[in-house]
């Protein structure tokens, strides 16, 4: 099969013919109809992470249909329509039995431990496997995997209720996904922060209240909108030091502040300022669970969550077209969500 793969860190992707992978008992063989080029894979092509092994086909947001099946696999059959949770763990240690799969040992992710969906076929274990419905094209179906999964984690670890409000910082992949959800679960207002006019026009499009960071002060102006009480729940999704410490500073007495973009850069605290005085909470979310993909599927498939703005550029398995895309992301250069269709 044809599998678009990366040879070594630093170095472009390069078209491979490889084996056709082989499935245990409890596998499936997935039909690859659609895989989404997140800015992660950008910086593993780069070498800013680790590879588990090398080469490496990559693509961690996958979509298709189920080619062949297990002897022992019960959950799908053969053409069923699917998308594939990016990681792969034991299913029997302590964290994979409470259902906190992401701490597993010996947890893999698609396209970075694993080979992933960047190719004609991917091989996973059966438990992987989520039912797509025909309502959900393959593109969105594949995105759903990893942005908008990744906001409903941590939605759900914010422990949000309704009737409360929420600011997100940064409105791309995971704050569209953010804002929509938060509404579904129960937010009665939505701030959204941003330094883009075109990204916040669509934030309001999905009735969030639209606020210029680079205008003015987020913080002060969440205040102003909240009479001075500040969000129940912030959610960072940028991963830059002064927007996580933006998203403490602005919740209210209880708050929790709930960071997901990445970082490495320390950030600054007053601890009875911003933490103890308020009784509020600073929450870490990582990735995001396979029990919570079957609501995510379903809230999508009723329109709850809205993908029709998620994929804006489709291209074939062609390694140049894949480089170019990564080239965008690497410079920052373009906003458009590329998904490959093999």
């Amino acid at each position: 099969m044809k599998s678009v793969r990366m040879i070594k860190a630093g170095a472009e992707l390069q078209m491979q013919e490889i084996p056709v992978p082989q499935i245990g008992e409890r596998d499936v063989l997935v039909k690859v109809r659609a895989a989404g080029i997140c800015h992660s894979d950008a910086h593993y092509r780069a070498g800013r992470s680790a590879m588990g092994m090398m080469p490496i086909t990559l693509g961690h947001e996958v979509a298709g249909v189920v080619e062949k099946i297990g002897a022992q696999v019960n959950n799908v059959k053969i053409g069923d329509r699917v998308c594939l949770h990016y990681n792969i763990s034991c299913g029997d240690c302590y964290y994979c039995s409470s259902g906190n799969e992401q701490f597993c040992a010996q947890v893999k992710m698609l396209g970075h431990h694993v080979d992933g969906g960047y190719a004609e076929y991917i091989a996973v274990p059966a438990r992987n496997a989520i039912l797509l419905p025909d309502e959900i094209p393959f593109e969105a179906g594949a995105t759903l995997m990893c942005a908008s999964a990744t906001a409903l984690h941590a939605l759900r670890k914010s422990r949000l209720k309704p009737g409360e409000t929420v600011a997100v910082f940064g409105v791309g992949g995971l704050g569209l996904s953010a804002i929509q959800l938060a509404r579904a679960l129960g937010a009665i207002e939505v701030y959204a922060i941003d330094i883009k006019e075109d990204k916040l026009k669509l934030a309001s499009e999905y009735k969030a209240v639209p606020i210029h960071a680079g205008s003015g002060d987020a913080v002060q102006e969440i205040l102003k909108l909240t009479n001075g009480r500040g969000v129940d729940v912030a959610l960072e999704m940028i991963g830059l030091r002064k927007t996580m410490e933006q998203a403490i500073d602005c919740v209210a007495n209880l708050g929790r502040a709930v960071l997901v973009g990445l970082n490495q850069t320390p950030i600054e605290i007053n601890s009875y300022k911003q933490v103890l005085g308020k009784e509020a909470e600073i929450i870490g979310s990582n990735d995001h669970l396979l029990q919570e993909l079957p609501l995510l599927v379903d809230m999508a498939r009723r329109g709850i969550l809205d993908t029709t703005h998620v994929v804006s550029q489709v291209i074939s398995l062609d390694e140049s077209k894949i480089n170019k895309r990564l080239d965008e992301l690497e410079n920052f250069a373009s906003d458009i969500r590329a998904v490959i269709v093999p």
